[in-house]
């Protein structure tokens, strides 16, 4: 009686230490589950060398169980390296208890037996690795959405801060030109450097706020202004007044956004931009032209469409292309035109970017039924 009573308490005191323990718990808790199993083990031996006992039946039962719930705790929270050998000797521990109460007729028998009861034991540890396997899969899940996050936040900060940093860099380009002759002028420049630095500041300082709730359709009057003001090209702006969701304003806003970023920086001999936004039956229709040519020939493949490989990765547009940047290809980094293609793709729309006579075309296709 005091043999069997050792492993009972053991496997019980173990079973619950874990199960109300923590992380630092479940990693010692192989080790504690190994002692249990060994103290089994070895009262099951005793039993089995100095011949069964019967009248502790309902005490062995108790502990077998008790082993066959720690092997699929062990399933389900140790670490693997541990959990194998442990969940293997509790497992085998809680299958041959039946051996101390009864002698079988034959090895095969007892192999039986043990085995018959191994079943369970093998059902909850399938039970544990599957509750595991749950784990694993929303710990990937959580950590695949965060990524996208991150890519959606860079993204983000692409299309509207590189926006404004371009302006700065019109601005303070402007300002050396007229520095020498026209000090007012390049005064002017300087404080409008200052008013769009403040506004990329302002952008990265709200990042979640401000860059996943752009301004829409309604902010597209404010960035030609503001463009205009910033350099030679004019903004010729025409915007249906139409209702669209929500969505779809705003890729249509980071559309045009784009659209202009990529005409400063790659088009500075442009003198006019003219933007488009009309509905056109279940479809948002987005265009923005411009006359900077810059020696491309028409039908020229752009990189937001397909480019060839020595496309600009930050606009979309082959090197050689447009030129005013003075940067090599692999020096202007970001998402650009790719990255806008692949977020009108996504809501079924179409989004192509081509050299026509005399100028650049970027034209969209947005849904509006989704």
């Amino acid at each position: 009686m005091e043999f069997s009573v050792v492993p009972l308490v053991a496997a019980v005191g173990v079973l619950a230490w874990g199960v109300v323990g923590g992380a630092r718990r479940w990693v010692r808790l192989p080790t504690a589950a190994c002692v249990a199993a060994v103290l089994s083990l070895a009262v099951t031996c005793w039993y089995v060398i100095s011949g069964p006992r019967r009248g502790e039946d309902l005490m062995g039962l108790a502990e077998s169980l008790a082993l066959t719930a720690l092997v699929g705790l062990i399933a389900r929270r140790s670490p693997a390296r541990q959990a194998v050998p442990s969940g293997l000797l509790s497992g085998a521990a809680a299958s041959v208890w039946l051996l101390r109460y009864m002698v079988p007729a034959s090895p095969l028998e007892g192999l039986g037996m043990c085995a018959f009861w191994g079943l369970g034991v093998c059902g909850v540890a399938g039970v544990g690795l599957y509750l595991r396997s749950l784990d694993t899969r929303r710990v990937r899940a959580v950590e695949d959405e965060r990524a996208r996050q991150r890519l959606r936040l860079a993204r983000d900060l692409h299309d509207f801060v590189a926006h404004d940093v371009s302006e700065m860099v019109a601005q303070a380009q402007a300002g050396q030109v007229v520095g020498a002759a026209e000090p007012a002028q390049a005064l002017a420049a300087l404080q409008r450097v200052e008013q769009a630095g403040l506004r990329a500041m302002a952008t990265l300082d709200r990042t979640v706020l401000e860059l996943h709730d752009s301004p829409g359709l309604a902010g597209l009057a404010d960035l030609a202004a503001r463009f205009t003001s910033a350099g030679p090209a004019r903004v010729e702006l025409s915007v249906d007044d139409v209702e669209v969701p929500e969505e779809v304003a705003g890729l249509g806003y980071r559309i045009v956004v784009e659209a202009l970023t990529n005409v400063r920086r790659h088009a500075p001999e442009a003198t006019r931009v003219d933007v488009t936004v009309r509905a056109e039956g279940a479809a948002l229709m987005v265009s923005v032209a411009d006359d900077g040519a810059g020696g491309a020939k028409p039908g020229e493949a752009r990189g937001g469409s397909g480019l060839p490989a020595q496309a600009d990765g930050g606009s979309g547009l082959p090197a050689q292309a447009r030129g005013g940047s003075g940067l090599p290809a692999q020096a202007r980094g970001g998402s650009g035109l790719p990255a806008l293609r692949e977020r009108v793709e996504a809501m079924g729309g179409t989004l192509r970017a081509t050299a026509v006579p005399g100028g650049w075309s970027l034209a969209a296709r947005l849904p509006l039924g989704r």
